[in-house]
């Protein structure tokens, strides 16, 4: 058996391209596009690659994009003082502070930024306000990465109803937020964590499974119903080439893309378990363009939103 593909990169375009016409509408309505304003912190270099792809994509769909940079020596009042002004703009209709911030702001510094975005421009969804809407099933804004994952499976032609859906971590950020769409949906959750007792055999009853915990290549063939869905959220940058070999294998490709650029993106899910899995995303290609796809439409969402409570 030899797992299908599901094409991430084409499936956020289609949902670019569906939300172009409220962007225009909404455009010629208010006489400014929406806005989004996202912050980044420090210079990490797998952020600076996820913001400027979140730029381009909101740039492309007709979104004004407006990029604040703290430097890493920023303090956290430095950053709750700037989300306030964005929180006061009327030009920003969404908000996102990229993660991980910087180790020097404190351990529970992302909390603090997530609990003092405005819940009507949090484009995230991870505001408490948001979180507890998204618990009773009547969330506006939805975190982009797993309401994503539920597009993809639509848009593949998964049926969810009905099905086992196992989802290994236990994030606020994904694990918990997927697992709460998937039951909405009528599928039947497990979640799964670092505690879960024969971890394998609990993942291998699913008829759906999505990993997201950022181990590389952590999801192996025992792991895997055959013919299940797998959905692989983990994008952990991978920069010793010996690991690269031992997952990918002597003749892979990556290791010419670990050659050009020094690391690869690797997924929680091992290329072996194509052989086994029925359908699986591949990462990168995957998920991650259907989370800046769906934080597009967040934006629109939340822009739509502010307008109607202005009218």
């Amino acid at each position: 058996m030899s797992a299908r593909l599901i094409d991430g990169t084409a499936i956020g375009a289609e949902i670019r391209a569906s939300a172009l016409p409220a962007v225009q509408a909404f455009t010629a309505d208010s006489g400014r596009p929406p806005g989004l304003g996202i912050v980044l912190v420090g210079e990490n270099p797998a952020s600076e690659v996820y913001v400027r792809n979140k730029v381009k994509a909101g740039s492309d769909a007709g979104i004004w994009v407006d990029l604040q940079r703290l430097p890493a020596a920023a303090s956290l009042d430095e950053l709750l003082r700037l989300v306030d002004r964005l929180n006061a703009s009327d030009r920003h209709d969404g908000i996102l502070v990229q993660s991980p911030l910087p180790a020097g702001m404190g351990k529970h510094a992302s909390q603090r930024v997530f609990d003092a975005i405005d819940p009507d421009k949090d484009v995230d969804g991870f505001h408490p306000v948001n979180v507890g809407k998204l618990v009773q099933g009547r969330a506006h804004l939805k975190p982009c990465t797993p309401s994503g994952v539920i597009e993809m499976l639509d848009r593949a032609g998964i049926a969810i109803a009905g099905r086992h859906a196992v989802v290994i971590g236990r994030s606020e950020i994904v694990g918990k937020p997927m697992a709460m769409l998937l039951l909405q949906r009528d599928a039947t959750v497990t979640v799964c964590h670092s505690k879960t007792a024969d971890l394998p055999a609990v993942a291998a009853s699913g008829d759906i499974l999505v990993a997201a915990i950022g181990r590389p290549a952590f999801v192996t063939r025992d792991f895997v119903k055959p013919g299940a869905t797998v959905i692989d959220v983990g994008t952990t940058p991978v920069g010793d080439r010996a690991l690269v070999e031992s997952i990918y294998g002597s003749a892979s490709p990556r290791l010419e893309t670990f050659a050009k650029r020094g690391s690869v993106v690797v997924g929680d899910v091992h290329p072996s378990v194509a052989e086994v899995a029925g359908a699986l995303t591949p990462v990168p290609g995957g998920v991650g363009p259907l989370t800046i796809a769906m934080l597009l439409k967040n934006t629109v969402a939340a822009a739509q939103a502010r307008a109607g409570a202005r009218a």
